[in-house]
């Protein structure tokens, strides 16, 4: 694959490199490289982690799919460069957002200033092949992430799970430990967000939850500036 993980991540999966799942997985990785678009740029397929070492996790909101359009995607869950419109779930996110904070929320679509405040931008999988979404599911990243998962399920240190959508939730069977605060609401894409997802107050309730841990809260505003 050619992507590095830095840090204390670094350390942590280094073992998980080396399995054979993830070896088949940049195998193919690889090879479809050679015929087709694969997105994000291999510097950037472990760019969340590499923005959030894992003591510097407080928050993760996890995604599922890396954006499948040219340009759009930058290893970030919900994130893309801030030069490309807004992808339809990340405008109900700043929507909700606004309504929450009283702010109107005009800001570009680079969420690399809540990665650096703690927030893990986890995709489940995370390499997409051009225009076919979902096109690496199954494929073994599922496996990697959810290690990811549970290396910060086992962490003293407590973290707050943002889970959007049913399959955000399904990861609940891997956050065991009491300590850990896991807030759910639908997904915020056109199709269910006004299934709960507006109004749900979840970044405000994340942000409780973080100050119940002593932790400084997330500025989700810090887009805008």
């Amino acid at each position: 694959m050619k992507a590095t993980i830095q840090g204390k991540w670094g350390e942590l999966l280094k073992t998980e490199l080396q399995n054979d799942y993830m070896r088949k997985l940049s195998k193919f990785i690889a090879l479809e490289s050679q015929t087709k678009h694969i997105f994000p740029p291999k510097p950037l397929i472990f760019n969340a982690l590499n923005l959030t070492d894992y003591h510097d996790v407080k928050v993760v909101l996890l995604g599922q799919d890396p954006y499948h359009g040219k340009g759009q995607a930058m290893g970030l869950s919900f994130s893309v460069p801030e030069n490309f419109p807004l992808p339809p779930s990340l405008r109900n996110i700043y929507k909700e957002i606004g309504e929450e904070f009283a702010t109107p929320m005009q800001a570009n679509g680079d969420l690399t200033s809540w990665a650096k405040q703690g927030v893990l931008l986890l995709n489940t999988a995370l390499t997409v092949e051009e225009s076919k979404a979902n096109s690496h599911a199954q494929k073994g990243w599922e496996i990697f992430t959810d290690k990811i998962i549970s290396l910060l399920n086992e962490r003293e240190q407590p973290v707050v799970f943002l889970l959007l959508g049913r399959p955000a939730q399904s990861k609940t069977k891997l956050i065991t430990n009491q300590q850990h605060k896991i807030v759910t609401a639908p997904h915020p894409s056109p199709l269910s967000a006004y299934r709960g997802f507006f109004g749900s107050n979840v970044f405000i309730k994340v942000n409780q939850a973080l100050e119940s841990f002593d932790e400084t809260p997330i500025d989700w505003l810090s887009v805008i500036r």
